[in-house]
């Protein structure tokens, strides 16, 4: 496959907190996957981009969702809940990346199928070093389903 014709990752990303979004988008530039960052900072937001409603009517479905729990609107929990229960949006994979180390939150993101839960670490270098991490496990290890493939 030619580069023209290497379709990027698109990476959701549902975060309030504009310097942890900023270290996010940071950490991926240095990341060797072509990406797609879209970034949104509440969960009413994160709803309507993937429902492609409201300003986010041309948006292209994510193949990836980074969602962050405590978040205003509507909290983590419920957007996880909503993409869980929605037949076009469940196969897309959901990251909870949170600041929350609570036994509570865990199991209860687990009961809400989330792929995996991530605690950020407050240190900068270990923040970028997890999302480089996530960047390596879910775009260059597991096998993603494209958008045209995950409707047929």
């Amino acid at each position: 496959m030619s580069q023209s014709q290497v379709v990027p990752v698109r990476i959701l990303l549902v975060e309030d907190n504009a310097a942890d979004a900023r270290l996010t988008r940071e950490s991926l530039k240095e990341c060797k996957v072509w990406n797609e960052l879209f970034v949104v900072s509440d969960g009413e937001e994160a709803l309507q981009f993937l429902g492609r409603t409201g300003n986010f009517s041309q948006m292209l479905r994510p193949d990836l969702i980074l969602l962050d729990l405590n978040l205003p609107r509507k909290d983590g929990r419920e957007v996880l809940a909503e993409i869980k229960q929605d037949p076009e949006l469940r196969t897309i994979p959901v990251v909870i990346l949170t600041s929350s180390a609570a036994e509570r939150d865990i199991a209860q993101s687990y009961n809400l199928h989330a792929n995996c839960y991530i605690t950020k670490p407050i240190d900068l270098d270990e923040f970028s070093e997890v999302v480089r991490a996530i960047d390596g496990f879910w775009f260059s290890i597991v096998k993603l389903p494209r958008a045209a493939a995950a409707h047929s």
